[in-house]
């Protein structure tokens, strides 16, 4: 959850591009190069949900509230609201939400990026060890912005819960192969003309080709954006247009 929140753009900006890797597969590295491919705004879920005013996690707790209420109109109003203004999104909990965001942008691009599922899951366990304590709900509530972060894990594991059970069968523990079963799910619902599979190891090269650009920056280049980035961030009190 590593990413810098850009800020939104003019609101009839219209979402062009999804990053719909999982958590963990260079979704920070995917918000900086499609922010120079595309040319926008984009969304670093992981990074707008630390960082962003109150209201901004709490409308995606609504949304999951809301999908699980059965109450598609008002999940579709949320998820418009939550990308207005950007050209791309990467990162959860945009990415349990791609449903809707292909409903509501049927044109839009979609790129996931694949991982070695070990690797990724040895990964994804930095986060999960602060993610889920018993005690972040009581230690979070007093806290602006992220009071709401027990309640999005809480539904992202819910999801994953439920991903896998539709998989594998109810009862299926989390593991590895979490990351098989998200990959497989976005394959099926995308369209193909629309998707580009690419894996981490190959850095940004399926990107650009894709976009028919040169790649903007090498490593090191990248790493120095980030550092600079990172140090711009802009507190969850902080107000934005």
């Amino acid at each position: 959850m590593g990413g810098v929140p850009s800020k939104p753009g003019d609101t009839s900006t219209r979402l062009e591009v999804i990053g719909a890797g999982y958590s963990r597969t260079g979704t920070a590295s995917m918000q900086i190069a499609l922010e120079m491919l595309v040319k926008g705004p984009v969304q670093h879920g992981g990074g707008h949900l630390l960082w962003r005013e109150d209201s901004f996690p709490k409308r995606w707790v609504q949304a999951y509230e809301a999908r699980q209420a059965g109450d598609k109109e008002k999940v579709l109003k949320l998820v418009r609201q939550q990308v207005s203004g950007y050209v791309g999104c990467t990162d959860m909990p945009n990415v349990d939400f791609l449903p809707e965001l292909l409903e509501l942008y049927p044109d839009v691009k979609v790129v996931l990026v694949t991982r070695d599922p070990a690797k990724w899951w040895k990964s994804i366990g930095v986060n999960l060890s602060y993610a889920l304590p018993w005690w972040l709900p009581v230690f979070a509530a007093p806290m602006p912005t992220m009071r709401w972060f027990p309640s999005i894990v809480y539904h992202w594991s819910n999801t994953a819960v439920n991903l896998l059970a539709e998989a594998n069968g109810f009862g299926t523990p989390m593991g590895p192969h979490l990351i098989e079963v998200h990959n497989d799910w976005v394959k099926n619902i995308v369209p193909p003309e629309q998707l580009l599979v690419m894996d981490i190891k190959e850095g940004w090269a399926p990107l650009c080709k894709s976009w028919g650009n040169q790649c903007p920056m090498n490593r090191s280049r990248r790493s120095t954006m980030r550092r600079q980035r990172t140090r711009s961030a802009c507190p969850s009190s902080g107000s934005w247009p």
